[in-house]
């Protein structure tokens, strides 16, 4: 009676456990990207200046994006910047609007599902989107690669390493950028087999290695999201100048859009 119990017990505990690694299975992009969804409002009543743009995918999505230019002067380069997982580019902004008083251009590029852009978002669907966004500023604005800087934001910076490895910009920021999506996940849930169960993977660390493009790597110094230790690592893959903010933590001002970060992007404008 009593081993019958116990293995009823066990049996009970096995079929849990698969549950919950078929549920994480099938709700995992749920948990790594978290898209504000809402339509944003026009470009201009929120960065003056900026225009509304569209960008057409590979797959046959059109995505909205924004695209802002230094007032009264002639960009001494453009970004790209790649969002990281959450929100949607009105949050991003602060930032534009610095970069662009900085003397910059700026595409922001929402992602598919994110700010009333069509589609679900996927390791697979955000390399088709910032190849869109690349095609719109090489093709439709005319800018010269060389004229070119990707920013990445967290997960963003997965999206533009690869993104760089095929179309080299002249220059690469990488802020808080993760080793791959596996070793930042593990970190999050340790008591799931995740890189097992993971579909996406962005080997952010191993693409880096790769890169033959200057690049800096901005990091918080009290990052409790991707520990600061993945972003060294990126940094030294990348032979990247290493931009420490100690005390930093991920979502902190200073890291969206404080002075060390505007400085870092443009020590990477071409002289």
């Amino acid at each position: 009676m009593t081993r019958t119990v116990l293995v009823r017990g066990l049996l009970v505990v096995v079929v849990v456990v698969l549950l919950l690694l078929a549920a994480f299975w099938a709700f995992q992009r749920r948990l790594i990207y978290l898209p504000d969804p809402t339509p944003v409002p026009a470009a201009a009543s929120v960065l003056p200046g900026a225009e509304d743009v569209r960008l057409r995918t590979a797959d046959g999505l059109e995505l909205g994006a924004w695209y802002l230019r230094p007032p009264g002067r002639e960009p001494a380069a453009t970004v790209l910047v790649a969002t990281g997982n959450g929100g949607n580019r009105a949050g991003r902004a602060p930032l534009a609007a610095k970069l662009a008083q900085a003397g910059l251009a700026v595409l922001l590029l929402d992602y598919r599902g994110y700010g009333g852009n069509p589609g679900d978002p996927s390791e697979a669907g955000l390399a088709l989107d910032v190849r869109a966004a690349h095609r719109f500023l090489t093709e439709n604005r005319r800018i010269p690669p060389e004229r070119l800087i990707y920013f990445g934001e967290s997960l963003g910076s997965a999206v533009v390493t690869e993104l760089a490895l095929e179309h080299p910009p002249a220059g690469l920021l990488l802020r808080s950028p993760f080793a791959d999506l596996a070793a930042v996940g593990a970190e999050i849930y340790p008591y799931l087999p995740v890189r097992l169960l993971l579909r996406d993977r962005f080997p952010v660390k191993e693409q880096a290695a790769r890169l033959r493009v200057p690049a800096v790597v901005v990091v918080g110094g009290r990052d409790s999201i991707v520990p600061p230790s993945q972003s060294r690592e990126v940094a030294a893959a990348a032979a990247a100048r290493l931009v420490e903010i100690p005390g930093a933590d991920h979502n902190d001002p200073v890291l969206l859009d404080g002075p060390e970060l505007v400085a870092a992007v443009t020590s990477l404008v071409p002289r």
